[in-house]
């Protein structure tokens, strides 16, 4: 496959188990042969192991992992079923995927929550409908790859996906309407930047090694670092700000129109994202941490 000026990703996307007519092929209990069952609030984020399941009271619940989980690189998250490896691997072959690790979406959205469009690397398993797979066309390199990712999770990025998106779900035709950089836009030393910080903010276990090593990475997983992380997203929200050439006035308002428009203003784009952070650390991190990485960009500090 050829990408073309329309689609210079090349991209197609799969859902490659539906949760309801596929259900006859989901086991409940792992096996060497198995790989496990990803569903979309499994994931999140940089961050392929958001929530698992585990058993209470007889019922298979899920939750959020816990931190001192995501800092264990050999946490995995428990799915709520399991699939035969052979039946996933026939399903990559018919889309010509070879690679041994995955990239998704949540389809289901909102522009209420702290973030709208969620799209995660997972490692080689089953995945869930209502989390579609993407995959770019063969030639494109994992670096520019790792950059299609950070694009994806952009603060600036997302802002215009709220501006899409009307209902709950990100419908194919929706994604294929939305601002992605095209892959030539990435000089190298474009991916110098990018590279290492989604790196870093993606493997950070064991399961995702394939990742690593095809970005030419053979050290060990990456510490879940919570305030390290907060730093590279920042950075990254701040590089892609620039990249679509927006003023620093401009980024402003994506992050809070209330700080450039005035308190009285009636708009919000981030509340919840916002709110958030009001709450847990008592002040807007992120605007805080964003501008902090456009001004040292702006002054050449950061590489």
């Amino acid at each position: 496959m050829t990408a073309s000026t329309n689609n210079p990703w090349g991209i197609r996307f799969m859902t490659m188990f539906h949760m309801s007519n596929d259900s006859y092929l989901f086991q409940g209990s792992p096996s060497a042969d198995r790989l496990p069952l990803y569903e979309a609030k499994m994931i999140h984020q940089f961050d392929h192991r958001w929530a698992t399941y585990c058993v209470e009271d007889g019922k298979d619940n899920s939750g959020d992992v816990a931190l001192a989980d995501k800092q264990n690189p050999d946490f995995r998250v428990t799915p709520r079923y399991w699939v035969d490896k052979a039946e996933v691997e026939q399903r990559l072959r018919d889309k010509g995927w070879e690679r041994g690790w995955l990239l998704g979406f949540r389809d289901i959205c909102r522009a209420t929550d702290e973030r709208t469009l969620i799209a995660s690397v997972l490692p080689l398993a089953g995945v869930g409908n209502k989390a579609p797979l993407i995959f770019v066309e063969e030639s494109i390199s994992v670096s520019r790859i790792a950059a299609f990712i950070g694009n994806l999770s952009a603060l600036c990025f997302d802002y215009t996906a709220r501006q899409k998106i009307g209902g709950t779900t990100l419908n194919f035709f929706l994604f294929k309407q939305l601002p992605v950089l095209p892959p030539d836009f990435y000089r190298d030393s474009y991916l110098g930047f990018i590279t290492p910080r989604v790196l870093e903010l993606t493997y950070t276990a064991h399961d995702l090694q394939p990742r690593a090593q095809d970005l030419g990475y053979n050290g060990p997983p990456f510490t879940f670092d919570p305030d390290r992380r907060a730093l590279l997203r920042a950075e990254l929200d701040a590089w892609h700000a620039r990249a679509y050439g927006l003023t620093r006035d401009e980024l402003r308002y994506i992050l809070d129109p209330a700080d450039v428009m005035g308190d009285d203003y009636p708009s919000e784009t981030f509340r919840v994202l916002k709110n958030n952070e009001l709450k847990k650390f008592g002040e807007y991190r992120t605007r805080r941490l964003v501008l902090e990485a456009w001004d040292k960009l702006e002054r050449g500090e950061l590489s």
